[in-house]
């Protein structure tokens, strides 16, 4: 029976970018149900302890351009730092993926062009003909795609994310969740691709010491 994990991200995250065809490649191969779960990280951050970026202090700043160098060079991606477009508003952009994924097709192709645009590309995600492209150059019904990403429902799908990801213990972009198991980070790919070969339990999370 396929394992399922809970892909927990936004297109804001470089990281999520830099570990996203790595980590399809790494549930097809292990046959895993993907679960797209686009969140507003912002509203999860004041509930477990992160900050936003222009918060952190600067050796964490510089630490983290270097860390997306070396991750580009690993991954073979032409990741610009910072992107033209940045920092953009991201709301609408992560609603059109709950929208694909609502409407029951698979958003795995289109969360990688969207990616692609922001951070490679450097295509203006805050404008609707951008989005309306993707989604059409992916195969989605484009103008369905984006209105419904643009609704109450959808809206109200995307705001719940924040408190569904604090109670999964999400603390960042990305996470991947297997059976209640916490994978922070792209770079954890290995370590979660080791629990789903071994079919072992998940560790749990004992209270802090």
């Amino acid at each position: 029976m396929p394992r399922t994990v809970d892909y927990w991200f936004t297109l804001a995250s470089p990281w999520a970018f830099l570990g996203h065809q790595a980590f399809l490649d790494l549930a097809k191969a292990q046959n895993v149900t993907v679960r797209y779960k686009p969140v507003p990280l912002g509203e999860v951050f004041p509930h477990t302890g992160g900050l936003p970026l222009p918060k952190r202090h600067p050796a964490r700043q510089r630490y983290r351009i270097l860390e997306l160098q070396r991750w580009r060079e690993a991954r073979g991606i032409a990741l610009k730092i910072p992107p033209k477009h940045w920092p953009l508003p991201i709301a609408l952009p992560d609603r059109t993926v709950v929208a694909v994924a609502d409407s029951g097709a698979d958003p795995g192709r289109y969360v990688r062009r969207a990616f692609e645009a922001i951070w490679v590309e450097d295509r203006d995600l805050k404008e609707d003909a951008a989005l309306l492209a993707l989604l059409n150059e992916c195969r989605h019904d484009g103008k369905a795609m984006l209105e419904a990403a643009k609704s109450d429902r959808i809206g109200a799908i995307y705001a719940a994310r924040a408190q569904e990801a604090v109670d999964a213990n999400v603390i960042g972009s990305p996470c991947y969740v297997l059976d209640g198991e916490v994978f922070w980070g792209q770079d954890r790919l290995p370590l979660l691709e080791s629990a789903l070969k071994s079919g072992r339990a998940a560790y749990k999370m004992d209270a802090a010491m």
